[in-house]
């Protein structure tokens, strides 16, 4: 039900934002009806596409990583997914009393589920992972999330629609934020052992 109402918010908004704040999903039915599927895309099909593939940046050969190296990296990258939009999802209501809102961490975590969306089913570009390919539809993706956010917001949280701007700024800034510390955080993760190791030609 609630990939139904997601889908819908792609599309005609307005309306299917009404309906899932009168809904009252849980947090564990945003994981168990959408983000369990949902965050799979990505680390499944770079996994595929990577080690099968190949990945390129346009020029050259294809470089495939090796099955186990990139089965650590997917896994990780699941986890991470999972998290990442807890975590937002927890900013979401930290911040909602300093805008006027009133709301649930349930209907924030529903929030940040329906705003993630576009990138996390941009994650199928893994399948074929040339770089400028995977970049394009990625910036895309991330415009269509900025899009819904910025008009779900005042909708779903029930505030007028400049607060709701403002709110939605402070959103994507912590969204910005996460992504930095998502890619900062692999350097980390390659000194503890989780680095690529590559298909000797």
């Amino acid at each position: 039900m609630l990939l139904h109402q997601i889908s819908g918010v792609m599309f005609h908004q307005q309306s299917i934002w009404t309906n899932i704040r009168e809904r009252n999903y849980t947090f564990i039915e945003c994981y168990t009806h959408a983000l369990l599927w949902l965050c799979a895309i990505a680390p499944v099909s770079f996994f595929i596409g990577t080690t099968q593939v190949g990945w390129s940046i346009g020029t050259g050969e294809y470089v495939k990583l090796t099955t186990g190296s990139a089965f650590m990296i997917a896994v990780v990258f699941y986890i991470a997914l999972l998290a990442g939009v807890a975590f937002i999802a927890h900013v979401i209501h930290w911040m909602e009393k300093t805008y006027g809102a009133d709301s649930d961490l349930e209907h924030c975590m529903v929030l940040a589920t329906c705003t993630a969306t576009p990138l996390l089913l941009a994650g199928i570009t893994g399948l074929w992972p040339m770089l400028w390919f995977v970049v394009g539809v990625g910036l895309a993706a991330l415009a269509y999330t900025v899009y819904i956010l910025y008009s779900g917001v005042p909708e779903l949280m029930n505030i007028p629609a400049d607060r709701g701007f403002m709110f939605s700024t402070s959103i994507l800034t912590v969204g910005m934020v996460v992504l930095v510390s998502m890619l900062a955080s692999t350097v980390v993760l390659w000194d503890l052992g989780v680095a690529p190791s590559f298909v000797s030609a």
